[in-house]
């Protein structure tokens, strides 16, 4: 980790900023995420704090992988290399642009109620993320920047990764980062915590000119990475083990979301403070993520996770503890067939899962099992179907107002009462010592 918080990213950044100090500057910050950091240096330089919205485009399969973004004014960028190996098509990429379009103008509509785009023209314009892999969001931020009259267009991060800065050296007058990072797939990575940032917090920040909140860790307990050989390649996690735990859950990640998100840290650590210890294991690498094929091959997920959880029952930490998997999508799939071929996990709990992928294996599934699906997410009837395969072993919660098509981010309050779900269903179903458990071959 680089960076205790975003706060702590804002000022470390402003301390490389002082020389604009004075100036006639405007802070621009990439909602959501990048406007805690940009609030703390707008503060610090004495400069008023706006916004430039942008959307990511994410892979149709894999929303969580980008192959663009696209921004105010009908501005827009695209990753050529990631579109071409993802294999999306012109169709795919018109509907994964018309609904982020949608998503764009309502956030701006918002935005804009509490405060009007600062004047831009003859001014310096500061663009302000957290960070950035691909670099596509903030390149678009220059150009939007740019179009809108700035006559000088800096970009600032706290981190970035090498193969991003061509890019921007390209559309911005001057580039500052605090960590020049190689071979890191998330910003997540690059902090210590990493909570997400809600519309209301943006809104708060340009209202106020100020973070809402400062950003801190919940937990102090030292994560372990966990290398694990599975075939030719190494499957990488990080494993947390509370004092006194009396449950393991993996959180098996494949689905263009890796154990970095900020959404899987905070599950994580709700289940850390039920007295469970954590495994966020990506079953993928990010070449893989955005092979269609890779995605959907559940026999390679669900071997990889059955090596993952052979190397947990080696460990001494461990060894004692009753086990749990919580998965989504595909990953849950893989997460049912190692249930059913293996005698060492307790409980499984697939958010959004697809059951459909593994339906010989479902009926030799025996342990508790808990399906929480959206009343609007696609796999619905496959996971009633399930349901009514796993008998008494299965429970079926359906979460009212929740699930969605490709990329589209889940409505407010979702995500949430799914890892709620998943929190009690480990709680009630991880507290008796597995001792006698036998370990599969």
């Amino acid at each position: 980790m680089t960076f205790d918080d975003r706060d702590d990213a804002g000022r470390r950044l402003a301390s490389r900023l002082r020389h604009l100090a004075g100036r006639d500057l405007v802070v621009l910050a990439v909602p959501r995420s990048g406007v805690p950091v940009a609030a703390v240096v707008a503060q610090a330089l004495g400069a008023p704090l706006d916004v430039v919205v942008t959307r990511r485009l994410g892979v149709p399969f894999q929303p969580g992988v980008a192959m663009g973004a696209i921004g105010e004014e009908g501005a827009r960028v695209l990753d050529d290399d990631v579109v071409r190996a993802a294999g999306a098509s012109a169709t795919e990429l018109a509907e994964v642009e018309a609904r982020e379009r949608a998503l764009l103008d309502a956030s701006l509509r918002r935005y804009r109620a509490v405060r009007a785009p600062e004047p831009l023209d003859g001014r310096t314009a500061l663009i302000v993320d957290d960070g950035a892999v691909a670099g596509s969001t903030a390149v678009l931020a220059c150009r939007i920047a740019r179009a809108r009259g700035a006559a000088r267009v800096e970009v600032a991060m706290p981190a970035c990764a090498i193969g991003a800065l061509p890019a921007l050296r390209e559309v911005a007058d001057a580039v500052l980062v605090v960590e020049l990072l190689r071979g890191f797939r998330t910003i997540g990575e690059c902090y210590r915590d990493y909570p997400p940032v809600g519309d209301d917090e943006v809104v708060a920040a340009l209202a106020r000119g100020a973070p809402v909140r400062a950003t801190r860790a919940l937990d102090e307990e030292p994560a372990t990475t966990v290398e694990v050989d599975a075939g030719r390649l190494r499957v990488s996690g990080h494993l947390t083990v509370p004092v006194d735990a009396h449950g393991l859950v993996v959180l098996a990640q494949a689905s263009g979301s890796s154990r970095f998100e900020a959404r899987h840290r905070e599950t994580a650590r709700s289940l850390r403070a039920a007295g469970l210890a954590t495994l966020l294991v990506d079953l993928l690498t990010p070449r893989e993520e955005i092979v269609r094929e890779r995605v959907f091959d559940v026999p390679t997920l669900a071997a990889r996770l059955g090596a993952v959880l052979a190397e947990i029952r080696r460990r001494p930490a461990c060894r004692d503890l009753r086990v749990g998997l919580l998965a989504e999508g595909p990953a849950a799939a893989a997460a049912l067939a190692a249930a059913a071929r293996r005698h060492d996990v307790a409980t499984v709990v697939g958010c959004d899962a697809r059951p459909d992928l593994v339906t010989r294996w479902l009926p030799r599934v025996t342990v508790p099992v808990l399906l929480v699906v959206g009343d609007r997410d696609p796999a619905l009837e496959t996971n009633r179907a399930a349901h009514e395969v796993l008998g008494p072993a299965g429970r079926l919660r359906v979460v009212m107002g929740s699930g969605q098509l490709e990329g589209e981010p889940a409505p407010h309050g979702a995500a949430t009462r799914a890892a709620e779900l998943a929190a009690a269903w480990f709680v009630e179903h991880l507290s008796v010592p597995a001792a006698t458990l036998v370990t599969a071959p």
